[in-house]
């Protein structure tokens, strides 16, 4: 996926993390039931796992409106931040991969441990897999929930591409989303790449999507 179709798809998934747009099946049903099920988890701090695209933001947006609940991106971790996060409760880091220093998580697990505060953390690999070098952040990881969001099944793709299209006013047949949907790839970013170009391919040429042009793209 190019970075720009990349940027494109960002800029309008973030309209779209409303509770009613986020579609539940067997691939992101823990990691949903984690978020529906607080306070009553078993550990304080959860991380939900799976590859980009797949639902872990708009999951944090769903808790964050439902509870009161601070988001601190990557790029925000620091010193500064604990003087924000102390007046939360629940705590969101978004995109841990690209932290820069351990001490500072370390430091921010010590926090939410300490003062008894819920904390939930997006990744694409599971947290305790990472290359942390720290003994202690490494051994404080092992206590906790880890909530993979699968690659997407039958279910899931249907329901993307549908609505999608439909946000799109794309009008295309059930059976052309089935055929889709036994083709291609299972990914949530080559999903979301094949709808841009379906809706750059209806803005062109301005005619029905048939199963002619859909093979066309698929093979692109």
């Amino acid at each position: 996926m190019s970075k720009l179709n990349q940027k494109l798809l960002n800029l309008e998934l973030e309209q779209n993390f409303a509770y009613d747009d986020f579609f539940v099946s067997k691939c992101n049903y823990f990691a949903f039931s984690l978020i529906e099920s607080w306070p009553n988890w078993e550990k304080n701090i959860i991380n939900i796992y799976g590859e980009k695209f797949s639902g872990k933001s708009h999951l944090s947006e769903i808790f964050k409106k439902k509870n009161k609940a601070i988001i601190i991106k990557n790029n925000e971790i620091n010193e500064e931040f604990f003087k924000k996060i102390r007046f939360y409760e629940n705590i969101i880091l978004d995109n841990l991969e690209y932290i820069n220093d351990e001490n500072i998580l370390y430091s921010i697990i010590n926090f939410v441990e300490q003062y008894n505060k819920y904390l939930i953390v997006n990744s694409i690999n599971p947290i305790n897999t990472l290359d942390f070098t720290l003994p202690d952040l490494k051994s404080r990881l092992k206590n906790c929930i880890y909530a993979k969001i699968e690659k997407p099944d039958d279910d899931m793709i249907f329901a993307l591409i549908l609505k999608h299209f439909s946000d799109r006013q794309i009008k295309i047949e059930k059976k052309v989303i089935e055929y889709i949907t036994k083709r291609i790839e299972r990914s949530y970013g080559k999903i979301l790449d094949f709808i841009y170009k379906v809706d750059q391919f209806s803005l062109i040429n301005k005619k029905p999507i048939d199963y002619k042009s859909i093979k066309k793209i698929l093979e692109e």
